[in-house]
């Protein structure tokens, strides 16, 4: 009879899971195999056994990070009207945010000196943007928004998103913006910012 295997699948995401909230707690220096290990309850053979390295494990965090926020991103229904969509885009990347704020941090910043993620990493990373870049894409096409390249207004469209988000995750929006309702109000205005003047 075959041995039960216990370095599966959910083994590997709750280290994933525990190794981001070790960085996010106290920082990259906090990320010890042993104690991910011990925290997970499980041996350090188990995370050599599915991740190979501190760095392969960091890129598997990485990976998970954004395979989760592409799911998210791509889910996102289009109505054909460009305005309305990169608004739901745009709720759609702040709700990845602040379900896994560990993971956000890890997927946008330089969070852990020294790593970086392998090039797999990097364009799964870039194809999780390509519902934003499809939309604006289309909408520039249709003169449905002013004719510029269109790589210029989704850098402008995930610049500003992610500059709001940023703000509420790291608690430095005021008291007085209510990020629920005005949230979406300036993702609307930005995106009409964008229109041609024939609409």
């Amino acid at each position: 009879m075959a041995r039960p295997r216990t370095h599966d699948e959910a083994l590997r995401l709750k280290l994933l899971d525990r190794a981001g909230e070790l960085i996010a707690a106290d920082g990259p220096k906090a990320l010890s195999l042993r104690k991910l290990a011990a925290d997970a309850g499980t041996s350090t053979t188990a995370v050599y056994s599915l991740f190979g390295s501190k760095p392969d494990l960091v890129n598997a965090l990485y990976t998970e990070g954004f395979r989760r926020f592409g799911a998210r991103m791509a889910g996102v229904p289009r109505t054909g009207d460009a305005v309305d969509d990169l608004v739901a885009l745009g709720v759609a990347y702040r709700t990845s945010a602040l379900a896994e704020p560990n993971r956000y941090g890890i997927m946008f910043t330089k969070s852990i000196p020294g790593i970086e993620p392998n090039e797999d990493a990097e364009r799964l990373a870039r194809r999780t943007l390509e519902p934003l870049e499809e939309v604006i894409r289309t909408a520039v096409a249709d003169g449905v928004f002013i004719d510029v390249p269109p790589e210029a207004i989704a850098v402008g469209c995930w610049a500003f998103v992610h500059g709001l988000v940023s703000l509420e995750l790291n608690g430095n929006l005021p008291e007085e913006f209510t990020v629920q309702s005005t949230y979406e109000l300036a993702l609307r205005a930005n995106a009409s910012g964008w229109l041609a003047r024939t609409h």
